[in-house]
């Protein structure tokens, strides 16, 4: 793969390393975007068939990219934290064994996969959370966290909710491993895939995971306000967080919505938001699914990698620290500065020269896609060496 700085509306001045705060908008993206702005301009070509049509072909296409082969498992949510709190409204009404007491997350875990399980711990006082937080020696510390998390998924935990890519420095987590923990010991695998999917291949097939959630607006390349889920078959039958109209039985009949319906529409239908037949966004969503098909995340992780190697080891020969390969993700990681340096000197000498990237306490994190090529990585590379050395 080559660079496909061409499908977006970035200057070359602009050096854009952030992608896990937010992608930029894919100019075919942008364009349905507005077009479907300008749609609503003319309600009286809208029909009820459009609540539903291309609502369906984004969650073929997600399930397509995710290699789930019942699309009907796939729902559009608003977020996130949205779909957690689905989760634990279903976990509450299932019912918690007596013998289930932890629930194990991983340390400095973004916020939204962390309240959803403090409510559910503070209303079930069996429950406790069981945090795994990253080892402190830096020596073989993804390696060792990976362990560490493996260890603690026993007989006892309920479920384990983890970002397979870290968000804050992109620790690779294994998640076959933790499938197969789960398995052992009857554990729901939670996974928030935000800062992973359309970034890295993803094989619904084998992972199998009971629930999975992504923003769209980072690698998935669209619209912020917009998330895709999945749900397995432990929330077949549940219940959604709202009671929408669109979510029960015969919906598509608009002439007959007053003949109410006790019953719900089938698979994770039932769980989209409501208003979920968004205009402007699902067609954004589509264009954006369409070229990460087109591109393949697997391609697109093998880019960020062959872009980044020569560049990471310069850094590392200036004394910046970065974890080992197998163990954090090529579009996403930390860079940890050299002791005598401050991160506030970092954050001005990239800021002058247009580098976009983010900072996590005394630490970098640089997130690469495929708009970024050699002249961003240069210009970081040589800002960091230059202001290493004093």
């Amino acid at each position: 793969m080559t660079t496909k700085k061409e499908f977006f509306s970035i200057p070359d001045n602009i050096h854009y390393l952030n992608c896990a705060t937010m992608s930029p908008l894919p100019k075919k993206v942008e364009e349905a975007g507005i077009k479907g702005l300008l749609r609503k301009s003319q309600p009286y070509e809208i029909t009820q068939e459009h609540f539903f049509d291309t609502a369906i072909d984004v969650k073929k296409k997600f399930a397509k990219l995710i290699n789930c082969i019942d699309y009907e498992q796939i729902a559009i949510m608003p977020s996130v934290s949205y779909g957690m709190a689905t989760v634990v409204k279903n976990i509450h009404r299932k019912g918690i064994s007596k013998h289930k007491t932890k629930i194990v997350l991983v340390g400095e875990e973004f916020p939204s996969d962390v309240y959803a399980w403090q409510e559910l711990a503070a209303e079930n006082p069996q429950l406790s959370i069981k945090t795994i937080h990253a080892p402190q020696e830096l020596n073989n510390r993804g390696q060792n966290w990976n362990s560490e998390l493996l260890e603690a998924l026993q007989q006892e935990t309920l479920l384990v909710c983890i970002s397979p890519t870290h968000w804050a420095d992109g620790t690779l987590f294994d998640l076959e491993k933790i499938k197969e923990k789960c398995v052992e010991n009857d554990i729901l695998f939670i996974i928030d895939a935000t800062q992973h999917l359309g970034a890295y291949a993803f094989d619904i097939q084998k992972i199998k995971p009971d629930f999975l959630v992504a923003a769209t607006y980072k690698w998935l390349l669209g619209p912020y306000g917009t998330t895709l889920a999945y749900f397995g078959k432990y929330f077949d039958d549940g219940f959604p967080l709202e009671q929408t109209w669109i979510g029960r039985k015969n919906s598509q009949d608009f002439k007959n919505l007053i003949n109410y319906q006790s019953d719900y529409q089938e698979g994770a239908f039932r769980y989209n938001m409501g208003e979920f037949s968004n205009f402007i966004n699902l067609p954004m969503i589509e264009k954006a699914l369409d070229l990460l098909i087109e591109w393949q995340p697997a391609e697109i992780q093998n880019y960020a990698k062959n872009l980044g190697e020569p560049y990471l080891e310069r850094l590392r020969n200036a004394d910046y620290w970065i974890e080992n390969e197998e163990f954090r993700a090529a579009h996403l990681f930390g860079i940890r500065l050299p002791e005598n340096l401050k991160i506030e000197t970092v954050q001005k000498a990239l800021s002058e020269q247009k580098v976009f990237v983010s900072y996590r306490g005394n630490a970098m994190r640089l997130s690469v896609n495929v708009w970024n090529n050699e002249a961003d990585m240069e210009i970081f590379t040589q800002i960091l060496e230059k202001i290493s050395k004093g």
